[in-house]
């Protein structure tokens, strides 16, 4: 029986996303969890015929969107960065920061804390991601060198009371963290620490996870490639059992090289991710970020001027998903645990994100065959614009 005050709704498709396959399904939704997963032939329901339902995206590394940019928002920006989110599949997502002065970072993650802490429209916040600033100068890419620094926990212990807690994850170069002690004390803390723009060899990338690492920074790119003598951090990434990011935008990874990761990693332990710019939805162009200048080419790879140096994505994670599927030819199976069972997974979250499943958070995503976004519904409220 429905308890006073409850909220209910239901939906439809011949198509939903339940134990790694399509199934005609109802889905009866109460105060934003799925209460029951029940037959096509309910009567009620909001009815999406032959479009897919899936899981809602989580973005676990994203910089910015629609000109909101981490670092230097402001709280308005940042909430319509998220009510905007749901357009293209994401529900839930991570804010990351990227190399810039401690006193910026700190400012950051409490307005971050403050956003969140309102539940904002649109997809949730589910923590903070600190790229950097303990990162290798060899390996910077397009961080700020001026900016990157020696590991120091007290400065980590800032930002984390600054987050009031919501620093989720923080990505670095475990080569330079002497006896793996700070990678240590961020694990012991729940936090993901992610290995990235990092010159560390095979061994010190594994010595890393026997330390508390559980996750390797967007697969490929600034980090010691594989070498036949010498694996390199993309040896450990690949043999080892840790969870990789991927950027699957097509610009940072070939086609080829994706579709050789999944058939090495496998389905559960690669993580799509955007690594959004504010610049996500601008048009082709010159921009200046950070105080440096970028170039939007016109098929959205984004540039440091003058260079062949790859500033971040405006990749929209449906077409992402396209791309994966279509061009990659990866197994839709395993692109989609991709953009929401692994994350969910690799936070922690997997008790209620990431699956069509009763008691789990209503977020959904209605994809039309050509993987346009018809309608994304976070916690069960349709939240596409």
């Amino acid at each position: 029986m429905i308890g006073e005050g409850k909220i209910e709704m239901k939906l439809k498709s011949k198509r939903v996303w339940i134990g790694g396959t399509f199934l005609p399904a109802t889905l009866q939704i109460e105060n934003g969890k799925i209460a029951a997963v029940l037959g096509y032939d309910e009567p009620g329901a909001e009815d999406w015929a032959n479009n897919r339902v899936v899981p809602g995206f989580i973005d676990v590394h994203t910089h910015g969107a629609y000109g909101a940019m981490a670092n230097y928002c402001r709280e308005e920006e940042l909430k319509l960065w998220t009510s905007k989110l749901p357009d293209e599949g994401v529900t839930a997502y991570l804010p990351t920061t990227f190399t810039e002065e401690p006193d910026n970072i700190a400012a950051a993650c409490e307005r971050i804390a403050n956003v969140m802490e309102g539940g904002p429209a649109g997809a949730e916040i589910l923590g903070i991601h600190l790229e950097g600033p303990f990162l290798s100068i060899e390996y910077k890419g397009a961080m700020n060198p001026e900016r990157i620094i020696p590991f120091d926990a007290t400065l980590f212990d800032r930002w984390q009371q600054a987050a009031r807690g919501h620093v989720r994850y923080i990505t670095i170069a475990p080569e330079q963290d002497q006896g793996y002690r700070f990678t240590q004390y961020a694990a012991q803390q729940g936090v993901v620490v992610s290995i990235g723009h990092s010159a560390a060899t095979y061994q010190q990338a594994l010595y890393a996870l026997g330390n508390g690492a559980r996750c390797f920074t967007h697969a490929f790119n600034a980090m010691k490639p594989l070498n036949h003598r010498e694996p390199g951090c993309v040896g450990a990434l690949m043999r080892s059992d840790a969870y990789t990011e991927l950027i699957f935008d097509g610009h940072h990874v070939s086609m080829d090289v994706i579709q050789i990761l999944f058939r090495t990693k496998g389905r559960d332990r690669i993580v799509g991710v955007s690594d959004s710019l504010s610049l996500k939805a601008a048009a082709p162009g010159e921009y200046s970020l950070d105080g440096r200048a970028l170039v939007i080419n016109d098929d959205g790879a984004a540039f440091l001027k003058g260079t062949t140096t790859l500033a971040g994505s405006t990749l929209m994670y449906n077409r992402g998903l396209k791309l994966l599927v279509e061009t990659a030819e990866v197994p839709i199976s395993w692109a989609l645990a991709a953009l929401s069972e692994n994350p969910a997974r690799l936070l922690g979250l997997d008790d209620r994100l990431g699956y069509i499943r009763a008691g789990y958070d209503a977020d959904l995503v209605v994809l039309g065959d050509d993987y346009q976004v018809v309608q994304t519904y976070c916690k069960g409220k349709a939240s596409k614009a």
